[in-house]
């Protein structure tokens, strides 16, 4: 009965669809208590980008598509954040609660914009506006949902329930109406504002971003490093001096309007005797100027505190605003300054970084009526204000900036640097600072609630939130929320042409209200919105509509309350069902994305935590370490893995490994397909199992076998039955307890380890009464196949959540054996609709847990000891010896029949004496380190090591101190082990002993190979060769066969006949029938399989026969 798991899934896939599964099962949990999960919507119009991809961007610069952007189709980070979001549902579910589960698609913003620009071979706003907002809006929607059905198909298949009929859309009308609301009342409580701010700005884009948007792509970079002179002018005694300022962004230099000194910094005059010129900087600053200032020729002339140069006047470096702005170009004040890199005196461009704005400002020359130039355009290229580099992408004119400076002597010193900086998250372009008037939600008076709210979360892991998130929303900025772009949600403020009157709409209706406009309002988009005027009431003619649209952050921060059209519908239980989630899950990056924005909307409409319990997962690197990039090829299709291994196999892979606990984990098909060898296989193994033996007790009793679920503790007299249930029911009580701290990486080894135990120790152990030939009768065998089969059944339940095929496809198998037990369950069809199993406190035994947990451990240790000596477990051994303390070995007492047949050893002794068999104590030191402690007396100590008694070394063990030639050691200085004396007294001199050694136990294996054995593990394994052969020919315990063997060579003249007839009830009760010798008689029989088989030196052939 093999299995092909990926075909599986596929008829589990139809099965589904045939019973509306995931409609069924909602409609089956109804009435039960409402679980929230929100979906975190992923984009799904755009291919994963590659790095050739280029966009041509003004004056020959280009942008690289971001090749692990979470766009187009779903690639494995994906399909982990479906696989957490699949499992938490499922399980919520099959404890009796109501889980809607909505697929959500963010479907605004600047990736999609981005690709239509790069589409349409266009760049920038003059450029869209002569093509039309409503035409580059039409394109924008013709691509929005462009893989939508990939998506589907790849979710559908990786056993994800998840609704597609009921989806959101950030782009719906309703969606974005709510998105008004939620912005009306931020504006109503007074936390929105305009102004005028330095703004991280992306050239590509053509917006500003947010400081959030600004840290998700840093990265090192190489920029210009260059000194510049401004030589001073009207100073007193200031004849060929000047201030010398350190930039890495010369394309600033042309805007300069002052340079800053800190009024607390002694500055340093310094003649430089090279050039005859006289240069102003802080001493630490030389090595700026000089590569060797301890080399180099200058000499320092004076010094001067930095507040008496405040006011000095200086030379502009270009004539571009000296007429606007005459009464600049001085030296100013600012604290901000600093005396690490650089000289100490910071060259000012007000337009382009927000200390050297908030410096100008408060010398009264630069504020909101009198604005800094900004002669840089939306495209980030200068205008006409700056003739000669007009044009110009900023970044490209700095080679000509750099060339005009040298050209008139005032680039003293160039050079180039490595430093961090920002860059555009979707262009992956350097961004650049930029004045800009935009709308900005208050966030920092709220930081302290956030942080009170955000106590009372529960993360998983714990630290994402208590470090990186924690920290995140400390120093969180005020939150600018508009985006001079096309395609998303109008901002909805109608305001005058100088501003005074600002009105704020949030919703359809008032719009109406306020407009007068009654024309279709299905679509809330700038091209159908932007022509509506508003009425002023103070005089000032019409208010029209702003041009800025939402940053797409704000749409997906508001997704609990649009994706219900909340407060529209839903308003009488969105507290109740729908606010805030009981459950979100995305990636690490999230923790400055979309836990951030959710967590601000939050707590402004709220004052509460919009979620309560949140996991966090890390990133699916390819398996050389590196981000997948489908341009090196460096990861297998995903769908092609699902075809290949199935669903389940990388579920399991990704849900347990570190990835669910936000670190990285390398994507490995080897890591799949042990999935499968791990786990998916013994547990099909165990059914399979189940399955004979159930059609076996059917051929002998002439009933099906029917389980019987409810089990009574005292009827259970099988120490093994009563170990496997309770380690079910341990699994069952962990689960509980892990699942609702949302510890799935907790879960997952726990339920592996119970597979382990059903298929290595419960089967292995009782094989003879699961096949009812252990001669207890069929009372006991049926109870150890009913025993089988509540494993199973607790199993596959349990499993569900995490590999929901594999356990539907089992559960389809085992149902019939339910009988009238199925009626219990309101729905039988599937798996999935059944109760998560209840723990059963009765069933608990914590005595015979501990009996079989000390077996286990001798029994591993016997192993080891064999795999030492490399005697296979077929070769009978003679004896076993165990020595522990003496409750270890009443535990071990009642289960040693289970010892000598696993270990297939013929005695097993116990004993609680080390002594009778020179089990001794051992000091092992860790020489470094104790050197490290006692320095030359570490000498002292390993010369004299050897002279320790037995008794001093267990005194040792007791008080944890010992003094060796007068040096005292204390606990963490010896290591003390036990091992095997040379001589072992009380066992004959002929005897080979192999130890092992636990923290409870010693065990000796006699690994002599006694005569009278040898016999019977010849035995063993032509049962063993005869097993593999029934296997190998796809033959099941009831099939009817004859089997034979022919000796083709037996060099030991190893009596076989004798072997077989002193052995039948042995080979019966294997084989289920004799092994008899080829003879004439079997000529004509239908043969099936036939082997020649190797045992030692012993060569012969095996045969299966149809009788």
């Amino acid at each position: 009965m093999s299995i092909n798991f990926p075909k599986a899934e596929e008829d589990v896939l139809a099965f589904w669809r045939e019973i509306d599964a995931f409609q069924t099962q909602l409609r089956l949990t109804q009435r039960g208590p409402h679980f929230n999960f929100y979906d975190g919507p992923p984009f799904a119009n755009i291919r994963l980008g590659e790095p050739s991809d280029r966009y041509r961007f003004p004056n020959s610069q280009t942008c690289p598509l971001i090749s692990n952007a979470p766009l187009g189709l779903p690639h494995y980070g994906h399909l982990l954040a479906s696989t957490i979001k699949d499992i938490i549902p499922r399980y919520w579910s099959m404890k009796g609660h109501h889980v809607i589960r909505r697929f959500g698609w963010d479907t605004h913003g600047l990736p999609i914009e981005f690709e239509i620009d790069k589409k349409l071979g266009i760049s920038g706003r003059d450029a869209v506006e002569r093509l039309g907002i409503e035409k580059y809006n039409a394109e924008c929607r013709a691509v929005v949902m462009r893989y939508a059905q990939e998506w589907r198909q790849t979710i559908d298949r990786l056993g994800r329930w998840i609704d597609f009929d009921n989806d959101y859309k950030s782009m719906d009308a309703r969606f974005m109406e709510s998105c008004w609301w939620v912005f009306k009342q931020l504006f109503d409580q007074g936390d929105v504002y305009r102004a005028y701010q330095i703004m991280p700005y992306s050239t590509a884009l053509c917006t500003p971003l947010s400081h959030m948007e600004s840290k998700q792509n840093e990265k090192l970079t190489q920029d210009p490093a260059i000194l510049v002179s401004f030589p001073l002018t009207g100073v007193d005694d200031s004849e060929n001096t000047s201030l010398l300022t350190y930039t890495t962004t010369p394309w600033t230099l042309p805007s300069n309007l002052f340079v800053a000194v800190h009024p607390e910094f002694e500055y340093a005059i310094i003649l430089d005797e090279q050039s005859g010129r006289r240069y102003i900087l802080l001493e630490t600053g030389l090595s700026m100027l000089y590569k060797n200032p301890a080399k180099a020729k200058f000499k320092i002339v004076k010094k001067v505190q930095g507040r008496d140069m405040i006011g000095w006047k200086y030379a502009p470096l270009f004539n571009y605003f000296t007429s606007n702005f005459a009464d600049c170009f001085r030296v100013i004040g600012a604290d901000y300054v600093e005396a690490g890199e650089g000289t100490g005196l910071v060259h000012q461009a007000p337009a382009f970084g927000q200390e050297d704005y908030d410096a100008a400002v408060a010398t009264g020359l630069i504020g909101p009526e009198r604005l800094p130039p900004c002669p840089v355009d939306d495209k980030g290229c200068f205008t006409s204000e700056v003739p000669d580099y007009a044009g110009q992408h900023v970044k490209t004119a700095d080679k000509a900036i750099l060339r005009d400076l040298r050209a008139t002597g005032r680039l003293i010193v160039e050079s180039q640097t490595m430093h961090t900086d920002k860059f555009c998250w979707r262009s992956d372009t350097q961004l650049i600072r930029k004045a800009v008037s935009s709308w900005f939600i208050r966030v920092t008076d709220s930081i302290p609630e956030m942080l009170q709210n955000l106590e009372s979360t529960n993360w998983v892991p714990s630290v994402v939130k208590e470090k990186r998130f924690a920290n995140w929303v400390a120093n969180a900025h005020d939150w600018n929320v508009s985006r001079n772009r096309y395609w998303g949600t109008p901002i909805p403020i109608w305001a005058s042409e100088d501003y005074e009157e600002v009105v704020c709409v949030g919703n359809v209706a008032e719009l109406r209200e306020l407009s007068g406009f009654d024309g279709p309002l299905d679509d809330l988009h700038r091209d159908k919105i932007d022509s509506i005027t508003i009425p002023s009431k103070q005089g000032k003619g019409v208010l029209r509509r702003i041009d800025e649209i939402f940053d797409c952050w704000f749409e997906s921060g508001s997704m609990p309350y649009a994706s219900r059209h909340f407060p529209f519908e839903n308003a009488s239980r969105f507290h109740e069902d729908l606010f805030p989630a009981d459950f979100i899950a995305e990636g690490l990056d999230q923790t400055r994305g979309w836990f951030y924005t959710l967590t601000v909307l939050g707590n402004k409409l709220f004052h509460k935590s919009p979620f309560k319990n949140c996991i966090v997962n890390g990133i699916v690197l390819a398996e050389d370490g590196k981000k997948m990039s489908k341009r090196l090829k460096n990861y297998p299709d995903p769908n092609e893995i699902l075809k290949q291994f199935g669903a389940d196999a990388l579920r399991l892979f990704l849900i347990n490994s570190p990835v669910v606990r936000a670190e990285s984990v390398r994507f490995q098909e080897a890591g799949v397909r042990e999935a499968i060898s791990r786990v998916l296989l013994p547990l099909w193994n165990s059914y399979r199992f189940f399955s004979e033996q159930a059609t076996l007790y059917k051929k002998v009793t002439g009933n099906d076998f029917i389980a019987e679920l409810s089990i009574e503790a005292d009827r259970l007299d099988n120490t093994m039955d009563r170990w496997i249930l309770a380690d079910c029911q341990s699994l069952l009580r962990f689960m509980d307890q892990e699942m609702l701290g949302y510890r799935l990486y907790t879960v997952v080894p726990r339920l592996l380890n119970v597979i382990g135990n059903l298929t290595n120790w419960y089967i292995r152990f009782n094989r003879k009464r699961l096949k009812g030939t252990a001669g207890l009768g069929l009372d006991d065998n049926f109870r150890a196949i009913n025993t089988l089969f509540q494993v199973l059944f607790t199993i596959i339940r349990a499993l569900a959540p995490f590999t929901p095929f594999l356990t539907e496809h089992i559960y389809g198998l085992l149902k019939p054996h339910l009988g009238s037990a199925i009626t219990q369950f309101p729905d039988s069809r599937s798996v999935h609709f059944l109760p998560f199993p209840a723990v059963q406190e009765a069933l608990f035994d914590e005595v015979v847990e501990r009996r079989v947990a000390a077996m286990q451990k001798a029994i591993q240790a016997a192993r080891t000891a064999r795999e030492r000596s490399n005697l296979p477990l077929k070769t009978p051994l003679l004896t076993l010896v165990v020595i522990a303390d003496h409750h270890v070995l009443s535990d071990i007492e009642s289960l040693k029949t289970y010892i000598e047949e696993e270990l297939n050893v013929r005695n097993v002794v116990l004993s609680s004496d080390e002594q009778q068999y020179n089990i001794l104590l051992e000091a092992r030191v860790d020489w470094p380190t104790l050197g490290k402690k006692l320095k030359k007396n570490v000498q002292v100590v390993r010369k004299a090591l050897p002279d320790l008694t037995q008794d001093q070394l267990k005194d040792y063990v007791h008080n944890k101190k010992i003094e060796i030639a007068g040096i005292e050691l204390d606990e963490n200085d010896l290591t003390i082990v036990r091992v095997l004396g040379a001589d072992t007294a009380g066992l004959t001199q002929a005897t080979q002993w192999e130890a092992a050694f636990t923290n409870e136990m010693v065990v000796l294996l006699d690994i002599s190979l006694h005569p009278e054995l040898v016999q019977e593990g010849v035995a063993r394994e032509m049962i063993s060769r005869v097993q593999r052969l029934r296997k190998k020919a796809g033959l099941v315990p009831t099939d009817e066969i004859q089997m034979q063997y022919l000796i083709i060579s037996n060099p030991e003249d190893i009596d076989i006949p004798s072997l077989l007839s002193t052995r039948t009830e042995l080979f019966k009760s294997a084989l289920y029938g004799t092994l008899e010798q080829i003879s004439k008689q079997s000529a004509g029989k239908a043969l099936i399989v036939e082997e020649e088989q190797k045992i030692g030196d012993l060569y012969l052939m095996l045969r299966l026969l149809r009788p």
